[in-house]
């Protein structure tokens, strides 16, 4: 079952929303298949292969997953994003902006 805001989740026992979300974000493969639903719908074959052939069982759990928290759907011509996911991806685009931004900064530190 997918974290759902209001239910304990990894990191809260209240399961504040900010935190159910990024316990679902933080499960292995779910970022991967949000990022290949950007574009267009894919079938299940086709996001399996352009997930590195992620297995079958685990790709099926994520996608119930995703499903559960209203970012997916499967239509009929494949899996895609719904509204909500297609504003979660918006907004992720703050997020990699900022990782850059890290990522340079660390760049620059010390090395130990």
């Amino acid at each position: 079952m997918a974290p759902r805001p209001g239910t304990p989740v990894r990191g809260s026992t209240t399961g504040r929303p900010v935190m159910a979300l990024l316990d679902l974000l933080g499960q292995r493969w779910v970022l991967r298949v949000i990022w290949e639903l950007r574009h267009d719908p894919l079938t299940f074959r086709a996001l399996r292969e352009r997930c590195d052939d992620v297995s079958p069982a685990t790709l099926n759990t994520r996608l119930k997953d995703l499903r559960e928290a209203a970012l997916i759907e499967l239509t009929d011509e494949g899996y895609r994003r719904t509204e909500l996911g297609r504003e979660l991806g918006e907004q992720m685009k703050s997020l990699t902006i900022w990782a850059e931004r890290w990522a340079e900064a660390l760049e620059t530190l010390p090395k130990d």
